[in-house]
């Protein structure tokens, strides 16, 4: 370790617990995963369950008693499961105690906390859901804590999920897509950017930058690229971006700080810098005794945080706070009255801001209805079948292209266009060439696709990694010809155009396995 952490370090924790710590760091990283419970059938979400050891702080968290070989697993392809360590998993228990704390209590974001044993950590469909919620995630990539919560908002709630580095934002954009969920949108901005959007969001979560402590064990590059210089250059920089975003968290809304390193600077100097110069409220987390979680180690203050120590806790290093935007006096009556309208200024209705902002709506519907002339009635009411709830979509033309977005969300969805730069939002449903309507791969990976609307063809583990190679697949002759719907395990894969003698496959060609061998030894999740 370096001896500028070593020192820092020891005097933050102590000795003994600092040598505690380095053993920890030396030592092997737990393998966790989390499951996706709207693409896993009932049992088997069951029964993993109650196979391997759970997550004490997120219910859909595993620890497993081996590495799986995620490149050659179909179903983490197909979404139906994220790796991601088991510390960071701890948002879903601060999502959950806030978000639904209106469903217990009739609050809203605004009043105080109710404890985590009035909030069954069950699952949306276990649970009369409290009201939708839109939400930004804001360092985003490369998707973990976004799919996380994407499975814990409130159902109908939107996630715009960013990502500064435009490279890094295609592969968020990837994993949500997997995901499954139509309520997303992906962007690629420096925060800055987000300063016009006043008072947009319920809930943000910053997981900034960090000088990385907290991944020692699991990325040596952070080990070698630490000192007390970068310490200083991130604490400055995760200021910044507090100070940039504050403007787009509702008055009440909820905001979750997290870092994954240790030093107070990045972590407990930051939030007291967070309530004095912006006048937010730390908030407490319920969590038990066994967890081991270390709170506050900034002498002189006692506000609620938790830190996650690699050898008290199982799992990498993390820190949370969780802080809410007070609610002034000035901003009292704007609030509930937007929350009475359902944001309806923002979200739902079809409302430009003025004179200036309907005939910027008008253009745009202008260009769609000429975009919808390359595309017949017809095909898009085919189209329209492919998704159960189609009902609730906004159906977005754009070329060749067609788009679902929910509905609710279509003016909030052009003010979006508006300000950033847009990678993704919704779900990419079909490309129309000529005649030919093609589905698209989002199809296949969303929890809302219509599968009786194809051809199902289950295929062999083989046939799966042969698919995901973008290779050639071949069917017996009594297969139909026309589009497919392959499966794994009877989880969604992706589309094939079986034209008889050959199948062309539609996997995307920057998703593809690259590899072109097997290991000796393969270890997937089974089902």
């Amino acid at each position: 370790m370096p001896a500028p952490f070593t020192e820092y370090t020891r005097s933050l924790i102590g000795k003994e617990e600092y040598e505690h710590l380095v053993a920890a760091l030396e030592g092997e990283q737990p393998v966790t995963i989390r499951l996706n419970e709207e693409k896993l059938p009932p049992s088997s979400f069951s029964l993993l369950l109650s196979k391997y050891p759970q997550v004490a702080w997120c219910r859909e968290g595993i620890y497993l008693d081996r590495r799986l070989t995620f490149t050659f697993d179909p179903l983490f392809h197909a979404g139906c499961y994220y790796a991601q360590e088991a510390s960071s998993m701890f948002v879903a228990r601060a999502l959950r105690q806030y978000l639904f704390a209106d469903r217990v209590s009739g609050t809203s974001l605004q009043n105080t906390s109710v404890t985590i044993s009035d909030v069954p950590l069950m699952s949306k469909k276990e649970t009369t859901s409290p009201s939708p919620v839109v939400a930004l995630d804001l360092c985003a990539a490369p998707g973990g804590k976004s799919t996380l919560m994407r499975s814990v908002l409130p159902e109908g709630s939107l996630l715009v999920a960013n990502e500064v580095i435009r490279t890094r934002s295609q592969i968020l954009a990837e994993n949500l897509m997997k995901w499954g969920d139509s309520g997303v949108v992906v962007t690629n901005n420096d925060p800055a950017d987000f300063s016009d959007l006043t008072n947009l969001f319920d809930v943000v979560l910053a997981d900034v930058p960090c000088s990385g402590e907290g991944m020692f064990r699991k990325d040596p590059v952070a080990v070698a690229e630490w000192s007390l210089e970068n310490v200083t250059i991130c604490w400055q920089r995760q200021r910044r971006i507090i100070g940039d975003i504050w403007s787009c968290l509702k008055p009440g809304g909820i905001l979750l700080y997290s870092t994954c390193t240790f030093n107070t600077k990045e972590d407990e100097e930051n939030v007291r810098w967070i309530c004095d110069e912006l006048g937010a409220e730390v908030l407490p987390v319920d969590t038990e005794a066994e967890w081991n979680v270390t709170g506050n180690l900034l002498a002189g203050t006692d506000f609620p945080v938790y830190r996650f120590l690699p050898h008290r806790t199982r799992g990498e290093g993390f820190f949370l706070a969780v802080l809410r935007k007070r609610v002034e006096e000035s901003d009292a009556s704007t609030y509930r009255t937007a929350d009475r309208m359902n944001t309806s200024a923002v979200v739902g209705e079809r409302k430009g801001s003025g004179k200036k902002g309907k005939n910027k709506q008008k253009s745009a519907l202008s260009k769609q209805g000429q975009a919808l002339a390359k595309i017949t009635k017809e095909q898009l009411n085919v189209v329209q079948t492919w998704l159960r709830s189609s009902e609730i979509y906004e159906w977005i033309v754009s070329g060749t292209s067609i788009t679902a977005f929910p509905a609710a969300y279509s003016s909030l969805l052009f003010r979006l266009q508006q300000t950033l730069r847009l990678v993704s939002a919704g779900i990419p449903v079909a490309e129309v060439k000529g005649k030919d309507i093609i589905p698209v791969h989002a199809l296949a990976m969303s929890t809302d696709l219509r599968r009786e609307a194809f051809i199902v063809k289950e295929i062999s583990y083989v046939e799966a990694i042969s698919y995901l190679r973008k290779e050639v697949i071949s069917f017996p002759e009594d297969v139909p010809v026309g589009y497919l719907l392959l499966t794994y395990r009877d989880i969604p894969l992706g589309f094939v155009k079986n034209v008889g003698n050959r199948a062309n496959n539609l996997y995307p060609q920057e998703w593809r396995i690259r590899s072109t061998y097997l290991p000796e030894e393969i270890q997937v999740l089974e089902l």
